[in-house]
């Protein structure tokens, strides 16, 4: 069972462990895509931006962008003179076979003015004269020179060069705002089904930027990072994602599975606690009952061969016709068919008392009169073994409700107990005393004591302190039950305190009649 229940819990936990890595791959990667689908949309965004004002501007200038684009896609520029009848060429990369198309010629350098990035680059100018023969103009390089710094012309058929070189110098705060990234950032997390807060910003080469919310800190463990603005500034600038509740986001996602897991968990555990508790009670009380009937035939075995022994004795033709020694011998029987009686009644007591069947009328008593009577009970057993009973009784008047014969019992129980636990003469002293509105009885034995673990269970029913198989003081373990029993259905309070080897002292509380 305890083998069982362990690998249960491990195999609980080991799938609640995985639940929770699961959500947690799951989350960072709908975090990522989300983060990748804002970047992107940043970046369309603005390049759509830089292109449709080229294009207004382009169409302003009156470049026919339909027909005109794919002869641009070197990146070339013309500007025809006409006085010396040639036309020079500005490109990084020029190949003769690219000018066909005479009616380019008349566009001059002048006309394309926002064709121009702000950067300048080295490119080559090479110098052509033309020839119209039969209708055709062809061309002959006459000059060439290197290294000429000129505007670099970006035209091209997806206007991507426009794009970088006109965006790259921008600082990053006018190409974005904190608010669009918040609201792009909560529209993906929105399609995603994820429901939490989170902080970002900017950082360009590890320093942060103007873009960034008022509480963003960012962790290893909360955050993620995603390059924007990558092809015009490379890996420059980083958008930074933290999302500080994200431990607790993810475990509350989990929560139900948890929750139900560790219910069940919990009730085989008190499933399995209570079948271990029942089965040590089932065999501590077959030890007990075990114990019990050994005891109650010991106790019943000596007074019935004493019973036998006199019997024989009287039929003893020597004795039958001795009438003292027959009234001795029947004296004797009575003693101890009057012993059996009486454990007998002790445990039907014991057994009417936990049913409620015993009948318990109570009336206005004095403790000092309880106390003498009881006293008076073991008073000669205890001289009989040169021991004393001193009473140290409260002057006062000391009324109590109780019954008689079976308070009487409580006491003389205790002291019989301080008798039996006594290995030298019994010392015992019996106190009585007002405490308020209560009356307290304390009997005080110097006797063998009892250990801390006696004293816990010591009022349990059939209870005796564990000695080993040999029990040197006779008994069933049912006299300080019934003490506890009686007490308690006088509205009272029975307590006990010893020390191993240095006696003990019991104390009976009571309410006291005015």
């Amino acid at each position: 069972m305890s083998l069982s229940l362990v690998g249960i819990i491990m195999v609980q936990a080991y799938f609640i462990n995985n639940i929770i890595k699961n959500e947690e791959n799951q989350f960072w990667f709908k975090i990522n895509k989300t983060i990748s689908q804002t970047v992107k949309k940043v970046e369309d965004r603005e390049y759509n931006e830089v292109v449709d004002n080229l294009k207004k501007q382009l169409s302003k200038d009156g470049f026919d962008l339909e027909t005109e684009a794919n002869f641009f896609a070197t990146l070339s520029i013309f500007k025809r003179d006409k006085a010396t009848n040639t036309i020079k060429v500005f490109d990084t990369d020029i190949s003769e076979g690219n000018y066909k198309n005479s009616s380019l010629f008349d566009k001059t350098l002048d006309s394309f003015p926002s064709l121009f990035s702000l950067r300048s680059t080295t490119t080559r100018e090479e110098i052509y004269k033309t020839f119209n023969v039969d209708g055709n103009t062809s061309f002959e390089r006459v000059s060439n020179k290197e290294n000429i710094g000129i505007q670099e012309v970006l035209l091209n058929k997806n206007f991507e060069p426009t794009y970088i070189n006109q965006a790259k110098s921008r600082p990053i705060h006018n190409r974005v705002t904190v608010d669009e990234i918040k609201q792009l950032i909560k529209l993906g997390l929105s399609d995603e089904s994820l429901n939490i807060p989170f902080e970002f910003a900017i950082y360009d080469r590890d320093l942060a930027t103007k873009i960034q919310t008022e509480d963003f800190e960012t962790t290893d463990v909360n955050t993620v990072n995603y390059p924007i603005f990558s092809k015009t500034n490379a890996d420059n600038y980083k958008l930074f994602v933290s999302f500080p509740t994200r431990k607790s986001y993810i475990y509350s996602s989990v929560l139900g599975a948890t929750l139900l897991s560790i219910l069940f968990t919990a009730i085989i555990i008190i499933a399995y606690y209570s079948s271990i508790y029942q089965l040590r009670k089932q065999r501590q009380i077959s030890e007990i009952k075990t114990d019990f009937i050994n005891n109650m035939t010991h106790e019943f075995k000596t007074p019935i061969a004493t019973i036998n022994l006199a019997l024989d004795a009287i039929k003893n033709p020597k004795v039958i016709d001795n009438t003292d020694m027959v009234k001795r011998y029947l004296a004797m029987i009575k003693d101890e068919n009057k012993r059996m009686h009486a454990q007998v009644e002790n445990v039907l007591r014991i057994s009417k008392l936990e049913k409620n069947e015993l009948n318990i009328s109570k009336e206005r008593l004095n403790l000092n009169d309880l106390v003498n009577d009881a006293v008076a009970h073991i008073e000669l057993i205890v001289l009989n073994k040169n021991g004393y009973v001193k009473m140290h009784l409260h002057d006062g008047q000391l009324d109590v409700l109780a019954n008689e014969n079976h308070f009487v019992n409580v006491i003389v129980n205790i002291l019989d107990n301080a008798v039996k636990y006594s290995d030298e003469n019994p010392k015992i002293d019996v106190y009585t005393e007002r405490v308020g509105n209560y009356v307290l009885i304390s009997i005080k034995d110097q006797g063998n004591g009892m250990s801390k673990v006696a004293q816990k269970r010591v009022f349990e029913k059939f209870y005796r302190e564990y000695t080993g198989n040999v029990h040197n003081v006779k008994g069933h373990g049912l006299g300080l039950s019934y003490v506890k029993q009686i007490v308690d259905d006088h509205n009272g309070h029975v307590s006990v305190e010893s020390e191993k080897g240095k006696g003990s002292v019991f104390t009976i509380k009571l309410p006291l009649i005015s």
